[in-house]
């Protein structure tokens, strides 16, 4: 077996689990008790697995075209494609008024800036949504926060938090939907059991065509 652990990290935790990164390097967690023989034996079981993985994020990695921050350049939001233009205005860093303005004073710093303002939007919009959904079905959740995931749409913690990419800001607009749906309803049914596909589909029946949107179309959502 010729599979490379970049890292192991010990803690109190009963089991081992196998993480690869967004670079896909091997990351074990496990027990402070277990030896390296057993975890390599838990590899060898998975190997499979983490073969399959290690492709599907390095072909994912393949297809993301990095941005250049240039007039002309097309950045996404809900959905749609929208022009950037560069212009000589140093009072703002970047505003979006059918079409994306960077003042080149904040070129330097073109991608973080395109990134602050995605999770200004996406909170607002996905709080929006949040609240619609959790109303109109009964759903008590505890906040909501914004997170930089890259391979991840959203998770839903033991305590009642959401949490979203903000990557999710520049899908359509029911495409964040199914993410919230299938979230909110984690509130109440903890792993993807066929229940909790139920409740799924009773809220949302169409989620099926916006996860393999997301499954399709996920790897352009990048800044």
């Amino acid at each position: 077996m010729d599979i490379k652990i970049e890292k192991i990290i010990r803690s109190k935790r009963r089991t081992i689990a196998l993480q690869l990164t967004e670079n896909a390097a091997l990351i074990v967690r496990a027990p402070f008790n277990v030896s390296e023989d057993a975890i390599y034996k838990v590899i060898s079981k998975h190997e499979n697995w983490i073969e399959k993985k290690k492709e599907k994020i390095l072909l994912w990695n393949s297809r993301i075209i990095k941005k250049e921050f240039v007039n002309g350049e097309h950045f996404l939001y809900l959905g749609d494609y929208y022009n950037l233009t560069i212009v000589d205005d140093p009072k703002f860093a970047l505003k979006f008024e059918n079409g994306f303005y960077l003042s080149r004073k904040y070129l330097p710093y073109a991608k973080e800036v395109f990134i602050i303002w995605y999770k200004y939007k996406a909170l607002e919009k996905i709080t929006e949504r949040v609240e619609l959904y959790a109303k109109e079905n009964g759903f008590k959740y505890n906040k909501i926060g914004i997170t930089n995931a890259q391979k991840r749409w959203g998770s839903c913690s033991s305590t009642g938090n959401l949490n979203f990419t903000y990557r999710l800001i520049m899908a359509p607009l029911k495409v964040i939907d199914s993410v919230v749906v299938h979230e909110l309803v984690h509130l109440i049914e903890k792993n993807h059991s066929q229940a909790f596909w139920g409740k799924v589909n009773i809220i949302m029946p169409d989620n099926k065509r916006y996860n393999d949107w997301l499954k399709k179309n996920g790897y352009t959502l990048q800044v």
